[in-house]
């Protein structure tokens, strides 16, 4: 695997507090709590207890559910999940998209799914690279052999070329090997960009983007219930790291969205809304870009623009990461001017 992903690996994660215009309509959906799943002891398959425990589906749409993820990097106690598994049940099937990041993970979104409906799980979609969105697959390879797993063709041939096994290696490591015995379950159908796939009475539209959060991001349109899940393209009450993005991508994807038929926006980490989701971090993205620029032109260097680009970032303030997160994402900002200019 190539040495910049390595660096890049530690993760933009999420909140779960759901906020924002669209919020506390969700709120009035959530699903009310499941008891916690009965689980055979003397199965050796080991589950994550968080999510049979505290992280309950709340549904989102009329038959669309998120489990919502953590606010903390991963770690021992929270044994590596953070991100937002989504699933939708329609009349013949269920449709999962982004399964959490370890064979754990991806049981125990199963063993919720199965506390709502008995239906099989047919086809699982996974945004990107980053592992902590789709090492879950295992989970679902396991309990659902004819299940089919797509992804961006890009992000088949990186995962193939190394970067899952990493993925599975540094998960292992940030969580005390809390996630053992995970094995990358690799999506080995491709998408391409406005494919539509009919599964029974759902649909969904599979939408590319260049370089956004990575070269490998699809956005996945559930097109009936009218929600689009962003994968890492969009977080929300939550600064992500953007080692392998590009600001000007980013922001596109974001207006791309903003013109889509939809109601619901899923992030990649952070409570689901509406198109605010979209807005919030795309004005994000582009106070950071568009401020370097104009100091660029005035001859600051990027470490002299911090102070004054985080003045004009007041209302995100709260994010978490967004003061680690910023100095970074202004150098990044800078690098990908400089790299326009010639």
């Amino acid at each position: 695997m190539k040495n910049h992903l390595v660096l890049s690996m530690a993760i933009a994660f999420s909140l779960t507090a759901c906020g924002g215009d669209k919020s506390a309509e969700l709120q009035e959906k959530a699903a009310a709590p499941v008891a916690q799943a009965a689980i055979d002891t003397s199965d050796p398959k080991v589950y994550h207890q968080d999510i049979l425990g505290k992280y309950v589906p709340q549904k989102v749409a009329d038959r669309v559910y998120v489990i919502h993820g953590p606010t903390e990097m991963p770690t021992p106690e929270n044994a590596g999940f953070m991100n937002n598994p989504g699933f939708i049940i329609g009349s013949e099937s269920v449709v999962v998209i982004d399964p959490g990041s370890s064979g754990q993970a991806g049981r125990s979104v199963v063993q919720r799914i199965k506390e709502l409906t008995d239906k099989p799980i047919t086809h699982v979609f996974v945004t990107h690279i980053h592992g902590d969105h789709w090492l879950g697959n295992q989970g679902i390879k396991e309990a659902f052999p004819e299940a089919k797993f797509y992804a961006h063709p890009k992000m088949i041939e990186m995962a193939n070329e190394g970067e899952a096994e990493s993925w599975v290696k540094l998960m292992m490591t940030l969580t005390d090997n809390k996630t053992a015995g995970t094995e990358a379950v690799i999506p080995d159908q491709v998408l391409a960009h406005v494919e539509e796939l009919n599964i029974g009475d759902i649909t969904i539209r599979a939408h590319f983007t260049e370089h956004a959060h990575t070269v490998t991001d699809v956005m996945f349109e559930v097109v009936e219930d009218k929600v689009l899940f962003t994968g890492d393209n969009i977080t929300y009450k939550r600064i992500p790291r953007m080692t392998d993005g590009n600001f000007k991508g980013n922001i596109a994807a974001a207006n791309y969205g903003l013109e889509m038929p939809i109601d619901v926006v899923v992030p990649g980490h952070g409570p689901t809304g509406g198109k605010e989701v979209l807005t919030a971090y795309r004005d994000y993205l582009a106070t950071v870009y568009e401020s370097a620029e104009v100091m660029m032109e005035e001859g600051l260097e990027a470490f002299e623009m911090k102070d004054a680009i985080v003045e004009k970032l007041a209302e995100y303030k709260e994010w978490p990461g967004m003061m680690d997160e910023v100095g970074k994402h202004i150098s990044l900002a800078v690098t990908e001017l400089e790299e326009a200019s010639f």
